[in-house]
């Protein structure tokens, strides 16, 4: 039987929101846990990004905040200033209520704005732990009259070291309060502000993990011996050629040399992490979801929250420490009902790495060579041959018939048009690929590129499907 939104208790006016916004069905985490919040149970949540607990927590504070009171009724901490943003939008989406006020604090805003918001007054306000604190210390954020508190991605805030300042702020909310916990993974500092701060709650638990692969293609790429592993990516890149890709490094250094790298050989790409200040951060995921920029090399970290519809695959550039962070890596593409895939760049010290995430995802990962020289030209020859194809589809091209009939006279239409596409391939050529010692050796290198198509890798089903797509499910 499948449940509907009404069926778990939302409001007629909440329904018929969500239906204008084209959601009809609830996801596992939202069925789970829209009814507890809304008896007033306290829940802690053990979700994955993309599961839609943003709604399932949203939702039934929406039904009982008094819109009628402008003090703050409900905070919801996050991690990051992106993923704040994040929740506030998704917030005013589910809602018709223009007098609701929901305000957004974090740090590299203007706080002088933020206090002036709040002196208006606003019902909900979410913000990172760190621009909270301060707004408390200067008493211009009251929390006497929060009735809902909420900490999503608790085990982001405990990596990022903010579980004091979450810890100062929980003691200075009211006891007698809704509290939601949301989490990835729960390790032992979270289990004990749980015993601390909450009141007998309900244990949610969605198992994303296993399901997220189900639609991503896996693909392990092994670093030949001697090679940096930037070195090998160029040829990856080149014969993958993603639309939009999201590169995971470990750390900022890296993000930018990668980036000033990727730039170098000509490729649209742009770098993501802690030292952006907030104003290039926001023009950056701007540009990116516009797709004026095609690749982002990102540290985990500041890639929380950034969250794009349209992204066709994952690389990682440098595997992460635990499984559950390349699981949650990966699961940003293949979203929506799309395809995805998800590429590896592994070395033999990661092989043991490889091991657990194979034994996670239920899938022997297939390790395959960088691509060589005959590979990506034939990759390149076949990417001009569809080219030459729309081309021949249009109109412009009765421009410079005139050129080829005076060719003619002197030379065959066929060496005529091989002639032009030379020019197009040299033209587009990347030069690290001219460079010889940039390529891996083997028995094609001295062949010549071949228009063959590479087959598309079969996807193993697995036990447990991937969350319904919108429509059908909330994914914030």
């Amino acid at each position: 039987m499948t449940l509907s939104f009404t069926s778990l208790g939302l409001s007629e006016a909440r329904v018929q929101q969500l239906e204008k916004l084209g959601f009809t069905e609830p996801t596992q985490i939202q069925i789970q846990a829209i009814p507890q919040m809304l008896a007033g149970r306290d829940v802690v949540g053990q979700s994955q990004t993309g599961t839609g607990k943003t709604a399932a927590f949203s939702l039934p504070i929406l039904e009982r905040v008094d819109i009628k009171n402008p003090a703050v009724q409900a905070l919801i901490l996050t991690p990051t200033r992106e993923l704040a943003q994040q929740v506030s939008q998704a917030i005013r989406t589910f809602t018709s209520e223009r007098r609701l006020g929901v305000l957004t604090v974090y740090g590299g805003q203007s706080i002088d704005r933020q206090i002036q918001s709040l002196r208006k007054g606003v019902q909900v306000v979410v913000g990172t732990p760190g621009r909270v604190i301060d707004l408390l210390n200067r008493g211009d954020l009251k929390l006497d009259q929060v009735n809902f508190l909420v900490l999503d991605e608790a085990d982001e805030m405990l990596s990022m070291g903010f579980i004091d300042d979450v810890e100062t702020i929980l003691k200075q909310v009211p006891s007698e309060r809704q509290t939601a916990f949301f989490s990835a993974t729960m390790p032992p500092t979270i289990q004990k502000l749980i015993a601390k701060f909450l009141r007998s709650p309900i244990m949610l638990t969605v198992e994303q993990p296993k399901a997220a692969p189900a639609r991503i293609n896996q693909v392990v790429y092994m670093v030949p011996r001697g090679w940096s592993k930037s070195r090998a990516l160029l040829p990856i890149l080149e014969l993958e050629d993603p639309e939009s890709a999201l590169i995971f490094v470990r750390t900022r250094r890296t993000a930018a040399e990668l980036t000033n790298q990727l730039q170098a050989a000509g490729h649209s790409v742009d770098e993501y992490h802690g030292d952006l200040n907030q104003q290039a951060r926001e023009r950056l995921l701007m540009r990116f979801r516009q797709h004026q920029v095609r690749w982002v090399v990102a540290t985990d970290i500041a890639a929380r929250g950034l969250d794009v519809d349209h992204l066709s695959h994952v690389i990682n550039y440098d595997l992460p420490d635990s499984v559950e962070s390349y699981i949650h890596r990966i699961g940003r593409t293949g979203r929506a009902g799309n395809g995805g895939t998800a590429i590896s760049l592994i070395q033999p010290m990661d092989r043991r790495k490889l091991v657990l995430i194979e034994r996670k995802v239920r899938q022997t990962l297939k390790i395959v060579p960088i691509p060589t020289r005959a590979e990506i030209e034939g990759r390149r020859l076949e990417k001009l041959q569809a080219q030459v194809r729309e081309v021949l589809s249009g109109e412009r091209m009765a421009s410079f018939l005139p050129v080829v009939a005076q060719l003619s006279e002197e030379y065959d239409a066929h060496a005529i048009a091989a002639a032009a596409l030379q020019i197009v391939y040299d033209q587009t050529r990347p030069s690290w690929l001219s460079n010889e010692a940039e390529m891996p050796l083997d028995d094609r290198q001295g062949s010549k590129p071949k228009l063959v198509k590479r087959p598309k890798p079969e996807v193993k089903s697995q036990d447990t499907e991937v969350r319904s797509p919108k429509p059908e499910g909330i994914r914030n």
